[in-house]
């Protein structure tokens, strides 16, 4: 089949041509982010392979549906940029890539927090300008902290399993608990409330809803720990990002670790250093000595990448072939 693969970066060119070797499919490469604007350059594609911050909404369904797209192959978990309801409408398929490597943002968790708790990123700017001064510098043991993980799903369960190898107490707050699973898992499952005011750390873990939306939010950060360090690894929008920075400088939030960001569209994943950061809010998180920022790379491995790559070819060949689907996406 063609395949349209669009918001690609030369990561996604080489793990995707490589994984193709075994399937034969025809890969065009677009920088493009999909989007209403950008949905033209599909014609003549049967399939189309979006990333996380492309919007797949109705308009752009429309257009596709028009041009004879018949497949959106996400390379990513999450789909809340698709509107699943006009895909439907439309007798588009769509998929996506829901476990490429749990370890891989699991271990992103605690490179972010480590990077916090040790302050490893001031260090080494000091070590860079001569200055091999420790002041300042005082964090404090993971081990015997309690560490609450939100979510504990694939991704969550990686995370509580490396947090029960720190030597943390491990609270879980999770759709579906019991007794069984805490006890596979290690944890205690608890309210959210509960765990937000008992965790000394926060790891975040669950898909964005309009039931997740601003979970966390002013309410619920007043109701956290004092002091307590956030990470957030899964969706930006779980987070009120006006509230969190209200949190941070009240010092209600010690320190907070984001691999994702509500509003990255149109600047993760791009190089904006010849130009003004236009997010206020943003560009004030960056300001704050306890807040570490990574551009949505928590997936950035060798091997989840091939697992992304591998996983939507497959899909894109079982549609070819008819057969049932491996991870669709249902309204």
């Amino acid at each position: 089949m063609r395949i349209a693969v669009f918001d690609s970066k030369r990561y996604d060119r080489a793990t995707l041509s490589q994984a193709n070797e075994h399937h034969g499919h025809e890969l065009v490469f677009f920088e493009d982010r999909l989007n209403i604007q950008t949905a033209a350059l599909a014609s003549g594609f049967e399939v189309v392979c979006p990333f996380v911050n492309d919007r797949v909404d109705a308009p752009t369904l429309t257009q596709l549906a028009k041009l004879g797209v018949q497949l959106v192959a996400l390379r990513c978990a999450g789909f809340n940029g698709v509107d699943l309801a006009a895909a439907a409408k439309h007798g588009i398929s769509v998929t996506r890539v829901p476990a490429y490597s749990p370890e891989a943002v699991a271990e992103h968790v605690f490179a972010l927090l480590l990077t916090l708790t040790r302050k490893t990123h001031r260090a080494y700017n000091r070590i860079r300008e001569g200055n091999f001064s420790l002041d300042g510098l005082v964090g404090f043991n993971l081990h015997g902290r309690t560490f609450g993980v939100v979510g504990a799903g694939k991704i969550g369960a990686a995370t509580i399993a490396i947090a029960r190898g720190f030597g943390c107490k491990v609270l879980a707050f999770d759709r579906s608990p019991s007794p069984e699973r805490a006890e596979t898992l290690g944890c205690t499952f608890v309210s959210l409330p509960e765990l937000l005011a008992q965790s000394d750390i926060i790891s975040l873990h669950t898909p964005l809803t309009n039931e997740t939306k601003h979970m966390i939010n002013a309410e619920t950060l007043a109701g956290m720990k004092p002091g307590a360090v956030i990470i957030n690894t899964s969706r930006g929008g779980l987070i009120d990002s006006s509230a969190l920075l209200d949190a941070l400088k009240s010092g209600q939030a010690g320190g907070v670790g984001l691999d994702v960001y509500e509003y990255e569209e149109g600047v993760f994943f791009e190089d904006l250093s010849g130009s003004a950061l236009e997010d206020d809010v943003l560009a004030r998180l960056t300001t704050f000595p306890n807040v570490m920022i990574t551009s949505h790379q928590g997936f950035l491995t060798a091997e989840a990448l091939e697992n992304i790559a591998d996983t939507v070819l497959c899909e894109v060949s079982a549609f070819a072939r008819g057969e049932p689907l491996i991870n669709p996406v249902q309204q």
